[in-house]
């Protein structure tokens, strides 16, 4: 059996982690604790000259929901382009309409427009109002991954069980996706639970962002930031955990 780990990542250090750790893909963003924006093209470009492993940027304009207007649209696109240009295997998108249904229209011009890139539709799926109605749509216009929860907030319950309602579901789409896309579990994937996952949902692609946090090298603490964490901690991912997470499936 053949698994795919794709790691979810935050800026150059992390990818290079996470690359040293074994991840077989990247899916490169900024800003996770928003869920995830676009990365910077010179984040991009930096990260496509260092490493050779499938880079997959988020094409994202913000934090928030999942529905864009006309201008975001336009910057979607045109990002889109620059992941071409640098020479990205892949992009990850997800847009959805104001009654939640997947917006089936600018999803397949992206598509059209990415082309012969790979193509994941993110979690933006979790968000959808039907989701068997949404895979089928995603097939049909020709996206190749969906990264899923399985429409709940994280795929794991504590710090090694899964999440019943989640793999229930995914088991589901997987079954009904029949080898006609993928479908890849994420949000809340841990070394503690992947196998599990792996065996009730009979995937073979997972996603996880392995988030940690480091505390920063500066010397000078200013006093008035003495207490704040987000001053003097960076992100980070421990590439003996991304090792740990494929060891897991063996």
């Amino acid at each position: 059996m053949t698994y795919i780990i794709e790691i979810a990542t935050s800026d150059f250090l992390t990818t290079r982690s996470a690359v040293e750790g074994g991840a077989d893909r990247i899916e490169l963003c900024a800003n996770l604790a928003e869920g995830g924006t676009t990365p910077s093209y010179a984040h991009i470009k930096k990260c496509r000259e260092a490493f050779t492993v499938p880079l997959f940027p988020i094409i994202r304009p913000r934090g928030g929901d999942f529905l864009y207007n006309k201008d975001e649209f336009e910057i979607m696109k045109n990002d889109i382009k620059l992941c071409k240009d640098l020479g990205c295997e892949g992009i990850v998108i997800g847009l959805l309409n104001m009654d939640g249904t997947i917006d089936v229209t600018r999803t397949s011009a992206l598509i059209e427009l990415a082309y012969p890139l790979d193509v994941t539709f993110h979690r933006a799926f979790d968000r959808c109002k039907d989701p068997f109605q949404g895979l089928e749509e995603l097939i049909e216009i020709g996206c190749q991954r969906i990264l899923t929860s399985g429409q709940q907030l994280s795929v794991g319950s504590g710090q090694s069980a899964v999440n019943s309602k989640a793999v229930e579901l995914i088991a589901e789409l997987n079954a009904k996706a029949d080898d006609r896309i993928i479908i890849m579990p994420g949000s809340g994937v841990r070394k503690e639970n992947i196998k599990t996952l792996a065996d009730k949902t009979g995937c073979l692609e997972f996603h996880s962002s392995l988030r940690g946090k480091a505390k920063s090298p500066m010397q000078f603490i200013h006093p008035a930031f003495a207490n704040s964490e987000e001053s003097y901690t960076n992100n980070e991912i421990s590439p003996d955990e991304v090792r740990a997470l494929r060891n897991a499936l063996t």
